[in-house]
Order: C-alpha cells, then sequence, then structure tokens
C-alpha cells in the first residue's frame, strides 16, 4: 500500500482489481479509474480474480455481486480471509442479500449500478484513505508497544547491568518461558505476555547493595537477609500498574524464590498458589543460573543441572512444569544454543557453590 495516499492527493503506487463478468461496467470503471491515475486490473470472474490476487498485492477489489460460479459474496469472503485487500461491492440486483448482510461479510462500501464516474472515484478515494489510515494506525501502535517493550527490557537490564551475561539471560529467560507456556497450553496472548514479563524477575536487584550482590563467596546470614529482599523491592517498583505486562512482572519480581513445597520467600506461598507463569520462569531461572556462569560460581555441567533439578521436583518446583520442562528438553536446549552463553563444564568433579547451598539450590 502506497503510504503517500495518506498524506497527499497522488494515487501512484495504488492498485485497483474490477470484477465483473459483463465487459460493458467493467470497462467503464476501468477508464474511469486510469483516467484518475490508478493502476487498474480486470477479471471476467471470482476464480480469475483470486488468481490474480495469489499473483501480486492489490490495494482494492471492486467486484459485482451476481456472477456465474463463484459469486462477488463468496470472493468477498476469500478476499478478506486470505489476503490484504479492501472491497467495494457493486451490483443492480442485490437479490437474497441485503447492505447490511453485504458490509458485514466484510465490504467496505456498496455502489448500486450503473456507477457515475465521480461517485466511483469519490467512493474509491474515501476507502483508500481509510485503509491507510487504518495501516499508519498499526504502525503506530506496533511502534508505541515496541518502545514499551524496550523500555521494560532495559529496565530489566539495568537492575543487573554490572552482570555482563545480563543482556544473554533475560533474553534466553523470555524464550524459554514462553516457549514452554505455549507448550503447557497457555493462550497464545498468556504467552506473550510471560515473555516480555519474564525478564523483570530481578528486577529489584537494583536495590541491592553491590558488596552482597557481586560477593564472590558465602553470604552471612544478614547478608542473605538483604538479598532476598529484592523480591519485594521488584514488587514494589512494578506495583499498580494497568498494563499487562507489568501486572505479570509484579507477580514475577515477587514469587519466583517461592517453592512448591512452601518453603521459598518471601511470603512462604506454596503449591498452585504460586502463579502458573511465576513456577515456569522460577524454573528456567535456575536452569538458566546454573548453567552460566556467576560472581559466585562457574558455570556447572549439564548433566550436574539436570540431576539438580530432578531432585527438586515437587520441592522447589512444580511437578507438572518439570515434567514438561524435560518432555521438551532437546527444543530447549536449540534456544539456548541459539543464543550466546557462558561456557558449561562436560566433565571433571564440580560442586555445589556455598551460596547455591544455603538458598536450598540456587539463585538467579
Amino acid at each position: 500500500m502506497n503510504e503517500t495516499i495518506c498524506t497527499m492527493d497522488s494515487d501512484e503506487g495504488v492498485k485497483i482489481l474490477v470484477v465483473d463478468d459483463d465487459e460493458s461496467p467493467r470497462e467503464v470503471i476501468y477508464d474511469f479509474l486510469v483516467m484518475a491515475g490508478f493502476e487498474c486490473l480486470t477479471a471476467t470472474n471470482a476464480q480469475e480474480a483470486l488468481n490474480i490476487l495469489d499473483r501480486q498485492e492489490v490495494s482494492l477489489v471492486i467486484t459485482d455481486i451476481n456472477m456465474p460460479g463463484m459469486s462477488g459474496v463468496e470472493l468477498l469472503k476469500i478476499i478478506k480471509s486470505c489476503h490484504n485487500a479492501s472491497a467495494l461491492v457493486m451490483t443492480g440486483y442485490i437479490g437474497r442479500y441485503s447492505y447490511e448482510e453485504i458490509i458485514e461479510v466484510g465490504a467496505d462500501d456498496f455502489i448500486s449500478k450503473p456507477v457515475s464516474g465521480q461517485e466511483i472515484i469519490l467512493r474509491v478515494k474515501r476507502i483508500l484513505r481509510e485503509r491507510c489510515l487504518v495501516a499508519e494506525s498499526k504502525r503506530a501502535h506496533n511502534d508505541l508497544k515496541a518502545a514499551y517493550l524496550d523500555t521494560i527490557n532495559r529496565l530489566s537490564m539495568a537492575a543487573e547491568y554490572k552482570d555482563e551475561d545480563t543482556g544473554d539471560h533475560i533474553l534466553r529467560l523470555g524464550l524459554f518461558c514462553s516457549f514452554l507456556a505455549g507448550k503447557m497450553g497457555l493462550p497464545a496472548k498468556d504467552v506473550s505476555i510471560i515473555r516480555y514479563a519474564s525478564p523483570m524477575h530481578d528486577i529489584g536487584k537494583i536495590g541491592i547493595p553491590d558488596r552482597i550482590l557481586l560477593k564472590p563467596g558465602k553470604l552471612t546470614n544478614e547478608e542473605f537477609d538483604i538479598m532476598k529482599t529484592h523480591t519485594t523491592i521488584g514488587a514494589k517498583i512494578l506495583d499498580n500498574s494497568k498494563a499487562e505486562v507489568l501486572i505479570m512482572g509484579q507477580k514475577i519480581a515477587l514469587y519466583h524464590h517461592e517453592k512448591w513445597d512452601a518453603t521459598g520467600y518471601p511470603t512462604g506461598i506454596g503449591g498452585t498458589d504460586i502463579p502458573l507463569g511465576v513456577r515456569i520462569v522460577s524454573l528456567f531461572d535456575t536452569f538458566d543460573a546454573l548453567t552460566n556462569k556467576r560472581p559466585y560460581k562457574e558455570p556447572y555441567p549439564l548433566d550436574l543441572t539436570l540431576k539438580i533439578l530432578r531432585e527438586q521436583r515437587a520441592k522447589q518446583f512444580d511437578p507438572d512444569v518439570l515434567d514438561a520442562f524435560f518432555d521438551h528438553l532437546d527444543d530447549i536446549l536449540e534456544i539456548r544454543g541459539k543464543v550466546s552463553a557462558g561456557e558449561t563444564l562436560v566433565n571433571g568433579l564440580i560442586s555445589l557453590s556455598e551460596r547455591d547451598r544455603d538458598d536450598g539450590l540456587v539463585w538467579g
């Protein structure tokens, strides 16, 4: 669709298809449109029109209703379901279709035969103008959404900017969580929300002192208590939003260290009281933390990581989420391989870091 239609009077680049089994009105409308500066194509029946639409992009289809074989209404239904084209319906006899029914099927306008040149051009320009305004609105919406999600991503990275792997970590986490959420049957909208909300899980770390956050060794009890507050800090940062992504992000930030057996923090809830999206994030946050380098540990080998996860079934992790994880492990590892990751030890002895053991397993 030529974007200049929205901003100036030029009709250059707009392609219109006229469909009518009657040669006389078809050629008359064709002549009107060409004289008005439009690029115009013609078809003598619905099937011929569909063949043209399959080969090239058309902005507007002007079609008669009553044609042999496939009717104009049937053609209109296919156009609306399979092609990105507006539609203007014309006829001298409506028959069994009312004006309202034709519009409901998907026509952008309706015109009765015989048509005048002035009327057809006015209707065509109105439809194209509305079409372009809708396209501009969608672009503006997508630009706003992209800026919104980019802001969320940058805020998430700011919380852990001292960790050189943070960018890859939050990218992997979003991909992991949305993948498994889809495999577990969550609606597409919820899958998308989880993808963009999961990187906010540790946003509260922005309020944790570096001496604790980046400490390479074991934390004292007092330091560990301070570290645990990143969950409530994150929840406060994201609280009271009306945006669905931020509402989910707030729950993830608050609950992602809760455990299935109710021994986690900060509230001690467990089981299905922990939202499903959070249970998914909790598993992948642990998986990714174990297999990548952190200030207090080297990456663990995959076989040890999987052993740890299995041992935490029905303890830290929801059994159903963990089972789904292992059912799709090959796909998950493929996703992991597409995002740069820290080196993973393949052979040799390795032991859990002190901080992992203190936390019962690991923190993200």
